[in-house]
């Protein structure tokens, strides 16, 4: 699929144990289905031509022969077919037998993959009648063709960049040296395991998190078909738990005891970008294994994953109110350790009334708390000018006593107009000088303080205003340190709201909630009617859209073109394309030529898997060049215009 996406399905067929006719049937009937879904990687659960409950049968020729002509029936149903797909059948080579999965696609059966850990304990007696995978591939006479036959067997499929697939079955996932481990490492993206693990109690559990697991350490895609309803149930039972995960998310799961088939888009470049960005992890190393080619189409489908808008903020409440907590832990633990180091028993906050310095305020007063050092320490200062408007002055008042804070207000206007006559610039000229004049004076009056009360200047600005250069330098931009450096607008929000419902102070939710209804503005423009007449997001763009843009583009290292699909999928009906690819636009031109702001940031806590800070995640220069990022956007208009 097209902008690294391969549409995978984990499928579980209702078979007859020792019918290898009529279980093919069964197959070719899901991989019709699944085909027709857009499916190119198709998985199906181990030894299902057969059943994996057969026991003394699989000793039996009449079967092993049923079960080769069944999947001779496959591999020519699949003539003409984009697809790969993943077979389960008990194998006989040189006198022994084989738990094997036969990978087929476009009529041929390209390969044979052995079981490699075959389990004779508690429930199982694999041992009984299969022998583990031999060391070396080697080759196996099937329908007048020689057929690749081993462990150590990996497929290149040319339908997107970079898609590798390698094979497992069951219990080799369980192992402590797994073949997955041993494939990713020779470079495959995508593992694929034909599975029979029947249900016990609490298994299933056990079993979502090994795929899990193993798909963040291997940072691949899995894809785990498991068999069902079907089977014998003569001492067990099957529940075909078909998963789904990527890099250590499960995409999809499939309903117990209902044999259902599962898809899922699994982002084959965000997985290379990944590895990119792990230097621990190695550069491929496919000594002894033997690549296959296979061709298949590049398609564009519509998407089956969802993008969440907030990629920042968890949408279970639950697992936000937690993370919510953790991130005011890490932040004010920072403070801590920088307000022990300096000796300081004194920081200094510009408050405005916004919601950043809200949060940074909040975090300071948690970290005085652990410091045992009274709040009265905190010195606010609001410094009202030409765009202060009453709401927001109240609001920083309230918040600074509800807090116990101590609170100084220094008007600037008068230091600001003599500023605006010493470098001969006209106060009716409303331009970056006349805003900018302001964001400076208040940060010296802060530095100034601090200096006088051997304090540290608390920074507020957040991760979002650092990724658009949306402070001034030398002004908002400047503290002793960030508070909020690693942490983006959406979430800001989100962190406010949550101090709000658990802080048990009725005064401080309050003022809070009123916070939070508050538009973002720097104020420093006039207000119009006593109301805010300056608001960011009219100005830069909305927030939601900018940290969905800084995510993909820092965490995922997506182009342009691939973050403006996602986008429209997860902000349809929020915003029309056009506004989507306005803003895409502009937040490529600002993250590249604002670079310099961020070259010299102060120090601030990481909070997350994001942050833009020179001195760890993002070591970009100040001068390089956006022409590609903005060629991609300028021809995605180009198309959306011509209407391609």
């Amino acid at each position: 699929m097209k902008d690294g996406f391969i549409r995978a399905a984990a499928l579980t067929p209702k078979i007859r144990v020792a019918d290898p006719a009529y279980n093919a049937e069964q197959i070719i009937k899901g991989i019709g289905e699944a085909a027709e879904t857009g499916a190119q990687l198709l998985v199906f659960p181990e030894l299902c031509l057969t059943g994996y409950t057969c026991q003394d049968l699989f000793l039996q020729e009449t079967l092993l022969s049923g079960a080769k002509e069944a999947l001779a029936k496959i591999a020519e149903y699949t003539e003409g077919l984009d697809a790969l797909v993943f077979v389960g059948l008990p194998l006989e080579k040189d006198g022994k037998l084989y738990n094997a999965a036969a990978a087929v696609q476009d009529g041929r059966v390209l390969a044979f993959i052995p079981k490699t850990a075959l389990p004779s304990y508690g429930e199982f007696y694999e041992t009984r009648h299969f022998t583990p995978a031999p060391e070396q591939v080697s080759f196996l006479s099937f329908e007048g063709r020689e057929i690749p036959f081993g462990r150590e067997i990996l497929f290149s499929c040319d339908c997107v960049e970079g898609l590798v697939v390698g094979c497992e079955i069951c219990e080799d996932l369980w192992a402590a040296q797994t073949p997955s481990t041993a494939h990713c490492l020779a470079g495959a993206t995508v593992i694929v395991n034909l599975s029979a693990s029947n249900e016990t109690v609490g298994k299933d559990s056990y079993r979502r998190q090994l795929a899990e697991a193993t798909s963040a350490r291997l940072v691949t895609g899995y894809v785990y078909a498991s068999a069902g309803d079907g089977e014998s149930t003569q001492d067990l039972v099957f529940g075909g738990h078909n998963l789904i995960a990527e890099n250590g998310v499960l995409l999809a799961e499939a309903e117990r005891f209902e044999n259902r088939t599962v898809y899922a888009d699994l982002d084959i470049h965000r997985l290379r970008h990944e590895r990119r960005r792990m230097n621990t992890f190695p550069a491929p190393a496919d000594a002894g294994y033997l690549i296959l080619p296979v061709h298949m189409e590049k398609r564009e489908l519509a998407l089956l994953r969802s993008f969440p808008r907030q990629p920042f903020v968890p949408a279970d409440e639950g697992t936000k109110s937690r993370r919510c907590e953790e991130i005011f832990s890490i932040q004010s633990h920072g403070l801590k350790k920088r307000l022990e180091h300096t000796g300081s028993r004194c920081a200094v906050i510009g408050i405005s009334g916004g919601l950043d310095s809200t949060l940074a305020l909040l975090v300071t007063a948690r970290a005085f708390d652990l410091l045992g050092i009274p709040r009265e320490n905190i010195r606010c200062v609001t410094m009202p000018c030409f765009g202060t408007t009453d709401r927001t002055y109240e609001n920083a008042c309230r918040l600074t006593r509800t807090l116990g804070a101590s609170l100084t207000e220094v008007n600037i206007r008068e230091a600001v107009r003599l500023h605006f006559r010493d470098i001969g610039h006209d106060e009716s000229v409303h331009d970056v000088t006349y805003e900018n004049s302001q964001a400076r004076e208040r940060t010296q009056i802060l530095m100034d303080i601090a200096n006088a009360e051997n304090g540290l200047v608390i920074g507020t600005g957040d991760m979002s205003e650092l990724a658009l250069g949306w402070a001034t330098y030398n002004g908002d931009h400047m503290s002793m340190y960030g508070v909020n450096a690693g942490v983006p607008k959406t979430l800001v929000r989100h962190l406010v709201r949550f101090y709000a419902d658990t802080c048990g102070v009725p005064e401080l939710s309050a003022v809070l909630l009123d916070v939070l209804d508050t538009p973002v503005s720097p104020e420093l423009l006039p207000p119009v009617d006593g109301k805010i007449s300056q608001k960011t997001e009219d100005l830069v763009g909305p927030y939601e859209l900018h940290d969905f843009f800084l995510y993909y583009l820092l965490r995922c290292g997506f182009p342009p073109a691939k973050i403006y699909r996602i986008a429209k999928t997860a902000f349809a009906g929020a915003y029309e394309n056009d506004v989507i690819l306005k803003w895409l636009k502009n937040f490529c031109r600002r993250f590249f030529t604002q670079q310099f702001k961020r070259s010299c940031l102060p120090d601030g806590p990481k909070v997350g898997s994001v942050a833009v800070s020179p001195r760890g995640d993002l070591r970009m220069p100040s001068d390089a060049c956006s022409a590609l990022w903005l060629k991609e956007a300028e021809e995605l208009q180009e198309s959306a215009v011509s209407g391609n």
